[in-house]
C-alpha cells in the first residue's frame, strides 16, 4: 500500500460544513472525487486533486526552501475529523492558499532542486525511498506543475483547499 497525498477544494460555506461535520466532509470528497476521476479532469478544473506519492519529496524540497505555506500537509485541523488514512485532514483557509498560490509561481522547480543532493532526501528517509541519483529527482517535476495548477485555480475561485495523506 502507498502513501499519497490528497487535495479537495471547497468553498467556504461547505467548508464550514466540513469543519462541524467532518463525517459529511468524507463523503462530499469521495462523491465528488469519484466524479472528478470519471471526467478526467485537469487540475486547475478539478476539485480533488493527488500528487500521487510525491506528497513527502515536495514537502522536503518545499520545507527546505522555507516556503511560507504548508502546501503539503494544509495548517488547521479539519474539526474533530477521524483519519482519513494515514492522520486526520487539514486544511488551507482561502487566505492561506492565495498565499500558497502566489509563492508557488514564483517558484521553479530547478529552483528547489538547486543544489540539493540525492543523498540528503536518503538520509531523511524522505518516501518513498530510492533516490539514487539526481535523475530521480525529476519524478516530482509534472506532479509540482500540477500543484501549481491546483492551487492557482483554487486561489483564484476563492476556495480552501482540505489535505491529507490515504
Amino acid at each position: 500500500m502507498s502513501m499519497i497525498g490528497e487535495y479537495f477544494r471547497m468553498t467556504e460555506a461547505e467548508l464550514e460544513r466540513a469543519i462541524g461535520d467532518p463525517d459529511w466532509a468524507l463523503s462530499h470528497v469521495e462523491e465528488t472525487a469519484d466524479a472528478d476521476e470519471e471526467s478526467e479532469l485537469s487540475p486547475a478544473e478539478a476539485r480533488h486533486f493527488s500528487t500521487h506519492q510525491t506528497w513527502h519529496l515536495l514537502d522536503f524540497l518545499l520545507r527546505r526552501s522555507e516556503f511560507p505555506v504548508n502546501v503539503v500537509h494544509g495548517e488547521e485541523p479539519l474539526g474533530e475529523a477521524d483519519d482519513w488514512g494515514y492522520g486526520p485532514p487539514r486544511y488551507l483557509p482561502p487566505d492561506r492558499v492565495r498565499l500558497g498560490a502566489r509563492a508557488l509561481s514564483r517558484l521553479t522547480y530547478d529552483q528547489l532542486l538547486d543544489g540539493i543532493d540525492p543523498q540528503e532526501l536518503v538520509a531523511a528517509e524522505i518516501y518513498p525511498l530510492g533516490w539514487d541519483d539526481r535523475a530521480s529527482l525529476e519524478w516530482g517535476r509534472d506532479w509540482f506543475a500540477d500543484l501549481q495548477k491546483y492551487l492557482t485555480a483554487a486561489a483564484e475561485a476563492g476556495h480552501a483547499v482540505i489535505i491529507w495523506l490515504d
